[in-house]
Formats: C-alpha cells, sequence, structure tokens
C-alpha cells in the first residue's frame, strides 16, 4: 500500500523503440515507450542505448524502458514550474534599425 509522501514511486517495464541519428542533416536521439501515456513529471530510462555513435550513423532500435510514475506532488510541480522554465529555452532581442541596414 503506498501513503503518504514517504511512498516510493511506481516503475514498470515497457517495449520502446529507440531512434538515433548523427548526420550532416540531423543530431537527434528519440525514444517512444509502446503502450503507456507519460505524464509530467514521470521519468523514462532507456536500457540498451550505445554509448558511442560514429559521425554519419542512422537507427532504430527496439530495447525496454523503465518509466518512474511521479507522485501527485511531483506531477502538480512540475506543471507549474513547466512554464517558467520553457522561457529558459528561447531568447528575444531588439536591434534598433540603424543596427539592420
Amino acid at each position: 500500500m503506498r501513503t503518504g509522501f514517504a511512498a516510493t514511486p511506481r516503475r514498470f517495464e515497457v517495449p520502446c523503440t529507440l531512434d538515433i541519428e548523427v548526420t550532416p542533416q540531423s543530431v537527434h536521439a528519440h525514444a517512444f515507450p509502446e503502450g503507456v501515456t507519460l505524464y509530467p513529471g514521470d521519468r523514462v530510462l532507456v536500457h540498451g542505448v550505445p554509448d558511442r555513435i560514429d559521425f554519419g550513423d542512422c537507427f532504430t532500435r527496439s530495447c525496454t524502458a523503465t518509466i518512474i510514475r511521479a507522485n501527485w506532488l511531483t506531477r502538480l510541480w512540475t506543471r507549474l514550474t513547466s512554464v517558467a522554465e520553457i522561457t529558459e529555452l528561447y531568447e528575444v532581442s531588439f536591434a534598433p534599425v540603424e543596427a539592420a541596414r
């Protein structure tokens, strides 16, 4: 039985598709857990990720992932702070008209 703040988060494993590409066109790594909906604050630990990717490599691999569900307090905190933290990803600046010429 899980009660209060001391409860351990619920963990379970699901199949996962891993897509990694390191080419001149794109550098990305995406993990797609299958059959599960992720919510704010949930954590995903992907197993079987290669420790080195050479330039020019592009591959898709099936693996497993451990989903660690957030408790209600972590979920609420993630929702409240996400708006403020997203603003750190971009910068807006205005240049004088003279500088643009």
